[in-house]
């Protein structure tokens, strides 16, 4: 860049670039990425970020929030969101972190899919600002001879290169061919729309750099690849899912949002407080060097961090009455706020199994029987009273046994 260049826009690059590095677990170059800011506040052109989705769901959580945020981010900034809606590629399936080849969406799907999605953006994305686009417009009218000419740009060792693609030929599970042009279709989009930037998470990178290798190949400036982070769930240990039943929704009621943030196992409220609130840079590195030193307790960290995540998405008022809440209801059942977290498996259970070979409640069936028959034991504040119950252990419940003998289920 010009030594020469005007003090004004260069600092005005340096306080962009600021915010929207943070967070980010790689910038795919963060020189071009200073080229482009520069060049965009000179012109006063805004730049054009992309972000796609496909439609295999109708709601999000805090977890896809990390990227939505990151979007606000550059639209409080003043540049373009183009928000990809995958109305052709969804009928393909993305296969990125699948272990089998994935469910076609029909057009009904994607409808269907469709009807919560942009609601719940709306808590995190100024919706009015939103350039929203459908890939169907632009990849249903490639010819074969189009198509060629994209598979041309890449060989069979470069997909098969893909962790997930190495991993399903090493167990020789099927990979269909249409599965090939998903990351190409992806990458198509980026020439169709003269992108900028593409956002995506840490298992999107393969896909994010074909859009940079085909707008070189047709000749336009490749994009900028911003690489996001996946947030864990309330599990503390995979990546927030509604199928593993560890996600908080955007939409979850702000009590139970308040719980199951501070549900979280201590060691990754570093990482929430980074992804998943407001907090800046400066705060996050003062509360840690306190925990370090034990000047502050874990508690009162995982308390302002529900405050954070439940202000985004409702008030700061509401957070309050959220926390009033929890602490209410952890008063009535007599449940100490920094109970011992054991991990367990999230799966069903009989009571007594439980009691005595998971949590060493008791040491024996007839102990066991016994407490529960007097009435000692309860589940989230609720008494077990059937010495045959089943229990569905899940991320956050809370086991009691007497006065005593209490733990939280990780």
């Amino acid at each position: 860049m010009n030594e020469n260049l005007d003090a004004k826009i260069v600092s005005e690059v340096e306080r962009q670039l600021k915010i929207l590095r943070r967070g980010c677990e790689e910038i795919i170059s963060e020189n071009e990425f200073k080229e482009r800011l520069y060049n965009s506040i000179k012109s006063g052109t805004p730049l054009k970020i992309k972000f796609g989705i496909d439609p295999t769901g109708d709601s999000i959580h805090i977890g896809h929030a990390v990227v939505m945020r990151k979007l606000r981010e550059f639209q409080d900034l003043g540049h373009e969101i183009q928000f990809l809606i995958g109305s052709y590629t969804a009928r393909i399936g993305d296969p990125t972190g699948k272990s089998e080849t994935r469910k076609v969406l029909t057009d009904q799907d994607i409808q269907h899919n469709m009807k919560n999605y942009m609601r719940h953006i709306g808590k995190i994305l100024d919706i009015s600002k939103l350039k929203v686009v459908y890939n169907h417009a632009w990849l249903e009218q490639l010819t074969m001879e189009d198509i060629l000419k994209l598979m041309s740009q890449f060989t069979v060792s470069l997909m098969t290169s893909r962790e997930d693609f190495s991993k399903r030929l090493s167990e020789n599970k099927p990979i269909s061919l249409v599965e090939f042009m998903y990351p190409i279709l992806q990458g198509y989009d980026s020439v169709a729309l003269h992108c900028d930037v593409e956002l995506g998470g840490t298992e999107q990178k393969f896909n994010v750099l074909r859009g940079r290798d085909l707008q070189k190949a047709y000749g336009q400036l490749p994009q900028i690849c911003m690489i996001l982070p996946i947030l864990e769930g309330t599990d503390g240990k995979n990546k927030m899912s509604k199928s593993l039943n560890n996600y908080i929704s955007v939409e979850e009621d702000l009590n139970d949002m308040y719980g199951k943030v501070m549900s979280i196992p201590d060691e990754i409220m570093g990482r929430y407080m980074r992804l998943t609130t407001n907090l800046s840079d400066e705060e996050i590195n003062d509360i840690e060097r306190n925990l370090v030193a034990g000047t502050v307790h874990p508690m009162d960290v995982k308390r302002r961090v529900a405050r954070e995540v439940v202000s985004i998405y409702y008030s700061s008022e509401k957070a309050i009455v959220a926390e009033n809440y929890f602490s209410e209801l952890f008063s009535k059942r007599s449940i100490p706020q920094d109970i011992a977290e054991i991990k367990l498996e999230h799966a069903t259970i009989e009571i007594i199994p439980l009691l005595v070979e998971k949590l060493n409640f008791s040491k024996t069936t007839s102990d066991a029987r016994r407490l529960i028959q007097q009435g000692a034991i309860s589940i989230n504040g609720e008494k077990i009273e059937d010495v045959k119950a089943v229990i569905l252990l899940e991320s956050g419940m809370i086991i009691k046994a007497g006065k005593k003998n209490i733990v939280k289920i990780k």
